[in-house]
C-alpha cells in the first residue's frame, strides 16, 4: 500500500516527459528540420575550413604590406575579435609583423593571388545564404564581383574592430552598442549582397539580428575563455596548438552564424513576422523563392 502522501508527488520523470513533450511540439521540430535542411553543422565547417585556409593568409598578406600602425591596429582587432592574448597573442603579431620580401613585386602578385583565393570563402558563404532561402545558384557574371567587393568589406570591417568595441573611447557600454549594430548591419548587407538582391531587406533582418549578435556575444565570451584555451594549447602542443584551438573556434563562429541565418528566415517567413512588418500577404509564408523581392542587379 501506498503512503498517504503519495498523492502529493509528483509523477516519476515528470519533468523529463515535459521536455519531451516540448521537443515533439510543431515550433521546435520546425526549427530542428530547418537545422536539418542546410546542413548546418557541415556548412559550418566549410566555412571555418576555407576562412581558415583562405581568409586567415589573406589578412596575412595584407599586413604585410599596410604600415606599422595599421599593423599594430589590425592586431588589436584580432585580439579584440578572438580574444587572444599572452604568448598567443605574440604569435599572431609575429605572423602579421612580417613585410621583408612580401613587398617585392611577387609579392604583390602573391597578395591578388591570395585576394582572389579568398574569394571560395565569399562563394562558400553565398551558397548558405542560398541554402537558407531555397534559392538557385547565381551565375558567375552576377555574383563574381560582389564576392571580391564582400571580402574588402570584411578587411574593412575588421580593421577597426579594437576601437569599435572600445566605443571609439566612449565605454564598454557604448562598444558593445556600436559592436551589435556593425554586425547586424554587416550581416544584414552580406545576405543582401551575397543573394543578389532577390530577398527583400525585411526578410532579411531576422536572421542579421541573430547572426550579428551571436557573433558579438561570442566575441566578448572568448575574451574570458580563449586566453586560458589559447596559452594551454601553446604549453601542450607547441605552435600547432592555437591553430587547433583557433580551428575550432571558427567552427562555432560559424555554427552561430549559419544557424542564425536559417533560423532568420524560418522566422521572417513566418506569418506573425509578415504582419508586424507590414509585408504584403504572401511574403511571409512559404519558401524563400516566394519571398524574394528583388531580381538580379
Amino acid at each position: 500500500m501506498s503512503s498517504g502522501g503519495d498523492e502529493h508527488r509528483p509523477p516519476r520523470f515528470g519533468r523529463a516527459r515535459s521536455v519531451l513533450a516540448a521537443a515533439r511540439s510543431p515550433a521546435v521540430a520546425g526549427l530542428a528540420e530547418r537545422l536539418l535542411a542546410v546542413n548546418t553543422v557541415e556548412a559550418a565547417m566549410r566555412l571555418a575550413a576555407q576562412a581558415f585556409l583562405t581568409a586567415l593568409p589573406l589578412l596575412m598578406a595584407v599586413s604585410a604590406f599596410a604600415p606599422q600602425g595599421l599593423k599594430g591596429l589590425l592586431t588589436d582587432s584580432v585580439r579584440s575579435v578572438v580574444g587572444v592574448r599572452g604568448e598567443a597573442l605574440d604569435e599572431v603579431r609575429r605572423a602579421l609583423a612580417a613585410s621583408g620580401t612580401a613587398r617585392t613585386p611577387s609579392g604583390a602578385v602573391g597578395i591578388v593571388v591570395a585576394l582572389v583565393s579568398a574569394t571560395a570563402f565569399s562563394r562558400a558563404l553565398q551558397a548558405v545564404c542560398e541554402r537558407c532561402w531555397k534559392l538557385p545558384r547565381a551565375g558567375l557574371r552576377v555574383a563574381a564581383w560582389r564576392w571580391l567587393l564582400w571580402l574588402l568589406v570584411w578587411l574593412a570591417v575588421l580593421l577597426v574592430q579594437a576601437p569599435l568595441r572600445r566605443g571609439f573611447g566612449t565605454g564598454i557600454v557604448s562598444g558593445l552598442v556600436f559592436s551589435l549594430l556593425s554586425a547586424v548591419l554587416l550581416w544584414w548587407w552580406t545576405q543582401h549582397l551575397l543573394l543578389g538582391g532577390r530577398v527583400d531587406w525585411l526578410l532579411l533582418l531576422p536572421g542579421a539580428v541573430l547572426a550579428g549578435t551571436g557573433t558579438v556575444l561570442l566575441g566578448y565570451a572568448s575574451r574570458l575563455l580563449m586566453p586560458f584555451a589559447m596559452n594551454r594549447s601553446l604549453g601542450d602542443f607547441g605552435p600547432l596548438g592555437p591553430v587547433f584551438t583557433l580551428l575550432s573556434w571558427l567552427i562555432v563562429m560559424f555554427l552561430i552564424v549559419v544557424a542564425g541565418l536559417a533560423i532568420g528566415q524560418l522566422v521572417a517567413t513566418s506569418a506573425w513576422y509578415a504582419r508586424l512588418a507590414g509585408l504584403p500577404a504572401g511574403d511571409g509564408a512559404g519558401s524563400g523563392a516566394g519571398a524574394a523581392g528583388h531580381r538580379y542587379e
